[in-house]
């Protein structure tokens, strides 16, 4: 799994991001040339539902965020950028 220290940039959110999705969720898929950070991950079946949940726990653990269920839309997880997007927003304004 993909461990260390809090990325501090948006670029490395994604990359720790972009790695997970692509060497844990769907090694199959990267290898077959198909990965892109604009690429619809469920629409495309990268990802599933149960896939989603493993994503969340990743983004949790490694990035010191909390999720919500209501949070679990096909428009905040469509993308890697979208994902990336989701954790910098989370990260840049403490939590309520």
């Amino acid at each position: 799994m993909v461990t260390g220290p809090l990325p501090d940039t948006a670029a490395d959110v994604k990359q720790r991001i972009r790695e997970f999705v692509w060497e844990i969720l769907a090694p199959a898929k990267a290898a077959s040339g198909a990965a892109s950070d604009e690429l619809f991950l469920v629409e495309s079946g990268i990802i599933d539902s149960l896939s989603i949940f493993r994503l969340v726990s990743f983004l949790e653990e490694n990035f010191g965020v909390s999720i919500g269920d209501d949070e679990i839309t096909l428009d905040k997880f469509r993308t890697i950028n979208a994902i990336g997007d989701l954790v910098i927003a989370k990260r840049s304004k403490p939590e309520a």
